[in-house]
Order: C-alpha cells, then sequence, then structure tokens
C-alpha cells in the first residue's frame, strides 16, 4: 500500500483517480507545516502540493520512503529540486493542465484590448456616458502575430482564425508543415513585428528572451499597433512599452504578467490605453482540476513502476549503473549548456559522440542529459525525462554514436549542433582530480574549466588583440579570473575564452566588439 500525502486544497475530482486506487492510501492534511510536516512526511510515498507548502530539503530528506514530489501546477518554485534530485526522489508538475486556460485569457484580453471593454465599464459604473470616447477597431482581417508558437501560442491561433484574424506566427522551431496545418503564415521575427496589428508574445523568459519586445523592436512595429503579455513578466521591457505608448506608438497594451510582482503602483498604470489583470492566465476552475488531474496520474506511474512524462529532474536510474555514469554528469552538462548558448537560431541536428571508456558504456541517460542542457537554452518546457520527445517533436535529429578514436584521452566525448545556418562543437574530458574540462570549440584547441560567466571571442590572432582586450576589461572594472586562447595557424583565425567576475553590461559589450580584430563576442553562463 502506498501512502500518497496531500498537503494543499485539491478537489476530490482532481484526485480521483488516487481515492479510487486500492493500493493508494490517500493522507489528507492540508496546512501541514514545521514538526508536523517532517513526522507525517517520514512514512509517504508520494507527496502531493500546489504552491503553498515549502518542500525543502529538510523536508525532502526526512521522507525515508518519497519516490516522488507532484506539483498541481506549472512552477515548482516551492520545492527544492536539487535536493530532491541528490536523493533519488522524482519531482513531476503539470505543464499542460492550463493551456486551454491561458490561450482564453489572452484572447479575452486581446477583445478587451480592441474594443476598450475594461475602460468603457470603468465610466459607465461611474455614471457617465460616453460611446464616443470608446471607439474600439474589429478584430476581423486584422493581423495577430504570435511570437512563440508552442501549446499556448497553437491554441491562441485557432482562436483568432474563428474570428477571421490573419495570423503569423515567429519561433525558431515552427515548421512550414505546422504552420500550414494551422492555417498560418511562419514568419522571421522582424516580419512578424513589423506586420502585426496585435502582436503577443508566448515565449518562456531565458537570457536571450528578456526584454525581447525593447526600444528597438517598438521603432519597427505599425503605427497604433496593440501588445499583449501573458506569458512571463520581462519579455517585453516595461519601460520601453511605457514610452512607446505616451508617443502614440503602440495603440494599447493588455497585460497579465509583469517584471516584479505585485507591480504596485506601477508608470503603466498611469495610462489609459493599458489594461491589465493579477495573472490570472491559470486561474480557472478547469484549470486548477485539470493540473491535479495530470499530476495523479503522474504519481500513480511512478508509485507502479510504469512510464511517465512530466518530471523536471533525472529520471530513476539503476544504481549499479548511476554508480558508473555518475562521473560524466557534470562533464555531460557543462558541454551541453556551452554548445547550447554559442547559437540563437534552432537547433536542426545535434550529434554526440562518445569515445574511450564511455564508448563501452550505457550512456542513454547522458544523452538525455545532454539534450535537456543544450536545449534549455531555447525550450522551456524541457526536461531529462522528455527531451527526447520534445527534439523529435520540434523536427530536431539526435544522433549519438560511439569512437574508437579517444584523441589521446582515457573518455572523451563532443557534442555537435548544425542550425539552418551554422554548426558548432564543444569537445571535453575528465582529468583525474580535477573535473570536467573543455579541449576543443569549433575545432581550435583549448584547455577550459567549464564553470562561471565566460566571454567566448572569436578573433584575428594579430599582435596586440589580447592587450587590448584586457586593457578594455581593465578600464571597466571587469577582473579577468583566467584565460585561454586557441589557434589552428599563427594569423588566421583564433579564439579566446576569459572567465571573469560578473557579466558585462550592454555598452562594455558593444565597445568590446569595435575593437579591430574582433570578429564575436558572446557571454556563456556555466
Amino acid at each position: 500500500m502506498y501512502k500518497v500525502l496531500i498537503t494543499d486544497p485539491l478537489s476530490d475530482h482532481g484526485i480521483e483517480k488516487l481515492l479510487q486506487a486500492e493500493d493508494v492510501e490517500v493522507v489528507r492534511k492540508v496546512g501541514l507545516t514545521g514538526d508536523d510536516l517532517l513526522l507525517e512526511i517520514e512514512s509517504a510515498d508520494a507527496l502531493l502540493v500546489r504552491s503553498q507548502t515549502k518542500v525543502t530539503e529538510e523536508v525532502i530528506n526526512k521522507g525515508r520512503r518519497l519516490k516522488v514530489i507532484a506539483r498541481a501546477g506549472v512552477g515548482v518554485d516551492n520545492i527544492d529540486v536539487p535536493a530532491a534530485t541528490k536523493k533519488g526522489v522524482i519531482v513531476v508538475n503539470a505543464p499542460d493542465g492550463n493551456t486551454i486556460s491561458t490561450a482564453e485569457h489572452t484572447f479575452a484580453m486581446l477583445i478587451s484590448l480592441a474594443r476598450n471593454i475594461p475602460q468603457a465599464h470603468r465610466t459607465v459604473v461611474q455614471g457617465e456616458w460616453n460611446r464616443k470616447a470608446f471607439v474600439g477597431v474589429e478584430l476581423n482581417q486584422k493581423t495577430l502575430s504570435i511570437i512563440g508558437f508552442g501549446r499556448i501560442g497553437s491554441e491562441l491561433a485557432k482562436r483568432a482564425k474563428a474570428f477571421r484574424m490573419n495570423v503569423v506566427a515567429f519561433d525558431p522551431y515552427l515548421t512550414e508543415e505546422r504552420a500550414e496545418k494551422f492555417g498560418i503564415k511562419k514568419a522571421s521575427f522582424d516580419e512578424a513585428i513589423s506586420v502585426g496589428d496585435f502582436i503577443t508574445v508566448h515565449t518562456p523568459l531565458t537570457k536571450e528572451t528578456r526584454h525581447l519586445i525593447n526600444h528597438n523592436v517598438f521603432a519597427k512595429m505599425k503605427d497604433g499597433v496593440r501588445i499583449l503579455n501573458c506569458a512571463r513578466g520581462g519579455i517585453i521591457e516595461e519601460s520601453a512599452l511605457y514610452d512607446a505608448i505616451v508617443s502614440g506608438k503602440v495603440a494599447g497594451a493588455a497585460l497579465d504578467v509583469f517584471e516584479v510582482e505585485p507591480p504596485g503602483n506601477h508608470p503603466l498604470f498611469s495610462l489609459p490605453q493599458v489594461i491589465a489583470t493579477p495573472h490570472l492566465g491559470a486561474s480557472t476552475i478547469e484549470a486548477q482540476e485539470n493540473v491535479a488531474v495530470d499530476v495523479s496520474e503522474e504519481v500513480l506511474h511512478i508509485l507502479r513502476g510504469e512510464p511517465f512524462k512530466n518530471a523536471v529532474n533525472l529520471p530513476s536510474i539503476p544504481a549499479e549503473l548511476q554508480q558508473k555514469l555518475a562521473p560524466y554528469q557534470e562533464l555531460v552538462e557543462k558541454l551541453g549548456h556551452f554548445v547550447g548558448q554559442m547559437t540563437t537560431e534552432a537547433i536542426k541536428e545535434i550529434t554526440i559522440t562518445y569515445a574511450g571508456e564511455l564508448a563501452d558504456r550505457e550512456v542513454a541517460p547522458l544523452t538525455r542529459m545532454m539534450l535537456k542542457s543544450a536545449l534549455s537554452h531555447h525550450l522551456a518546457e524541457i526536461n531529462y525525462v522528455n527531451a527526447p520527445h520534445v527534439a523529435k517533436q520540434r523536427g530536431i535529429h539526435v544522433l549519438e554514436q560511439k569512437s574508437g578514436h579517444s584523441h589521446g584521452f582515457t573518455q572523451w566525448l563532443n557534442i555537435e549542433v548544425k542550425t539552418a545556418q551554422s554548426q558548432h562543437s564543444v569537445s571535453g574530458t575528465l582529468l583525474n582530480g580535477f573535473g570536467p574540462r573543455i579541449t576543443k570549440i569549433d575545432q581550435f584547441p583549448v584547455d577550459v574549466t567549464p564553470k562561471g560567466h565566460l566571454l567566448f571571442i572569436q578573433h584575428l590572432d594579430q599582435p596586440g588583440a589580447i592587450g587590448r582586450v584586457g586593457t578594455l576589461l581593465g578600464s571597466q572594472g571587469i577582473n579577468i579570473a583566467t584565460m585561454q586562447v586557441g589557434r589552428k595557424m599563427a594569423g588566421g583565425q583564433a579564439i579566446m575564452i576569459l572567465r571573469v567576475d560578473k557579466p558585462l553590461p550592454n555598452d562594455v559589450m558593444e565597445t568590446l566588439k569595435q575593437v579591430d580584430e574582433i570578429q564575436s563576442v558572446m557571454e556563456i553562463d556555466l
């Protein structure tokens, strides 16, 4: 008999499958905290929570029988995922449960924005009757540009098509076939933002998408464009949006999320063209029940040793295999993160080659780790369990191969990624007593410890180039912890990798790019 402990409010319908399972005992103790929670978790096989219960490392370590922690929702901020992973506890969430709810909320905001519904309501209940002040626009034949065409973006497109809108979408992983299936037009980012009468964002918030919609992007939009963000605060630069509305470039904005929540007395709220809601995308009865249903099913699968899909950490690996692969996990993840940040384009193909001792190992779990690490900088929903499925769904060809040529190392691996325009590779090994090392980047030999904040610079091997970089960074108070250079031949193409103590301000990055010998500069976080 499995004991499932539930410490946050969940409806009977949401956990119906658990309640009906003959091999499960459901214990509901809502609001359990402190010593009471520590006592109860000792005998639990599974813990089901929403956002209230804080699942700390102490709680996880007390769960001597604990196999799975399930979050009835998308985020896992209240769960110490690294601690769960370290103890071998699977953490699952429900990424699909609020898809319809968020798409519907976005469309409700779209209509409200087009017809000034919140503003008109406010004046009517105040005793006014000013019809001329709230003349709106029709959605019919207007162009909706969707930035990010995942689950929510595609559901939104269906609704927009029903209102006879012209839909264009930008997503690095959107294929022509999928666009045709939805009856929309696949567009580049610049095209999507320039043709939209309405622009809505549905991307994850990453280093690449933070302030994706900024002053420069607003300048490329149509005059009178209307903007929506029901995804993540920070994708739209809020100060730039304020300026664009004040200038008349943007006719209105509908926001469900903000960079800081709650936003307090935000400057945008002083503008009558702005409508806002308090992060209500997933706030429907159905969505809350759907996420509970989804995680209940996952819990049953995990407890019974059946296949499951929505883990946000490592899947369960046999102890013997885990012990053999453990030394290589950090190396694989670091190389994956490095190569994943080397390109901002959509990855079309990934090849991972194992050599030396690794050629004799069962390496499938390592390949999953590599996929998750490399693609996590482009895809928010990816995790160790669903990485192969997501890659296949996105049309990314993954090739795992083993080689007898170990390039002089006891164990060696190489990851190569290809996009429509370019390809990049990174190789690495383990040095006894020193840990992971990057040994080659794009065929340039190096010896780099993969950690910290790195500057990856491609340049011409000319006298004084390295000195100019060091002088420039020093003049800006940027301390260089380590530096590695690599070249194929004197005077030709070369690279340098610098570990610095802090990220570079944008103006310093731009100045660095102006150095004559430098061809490109990118920041890589490991």
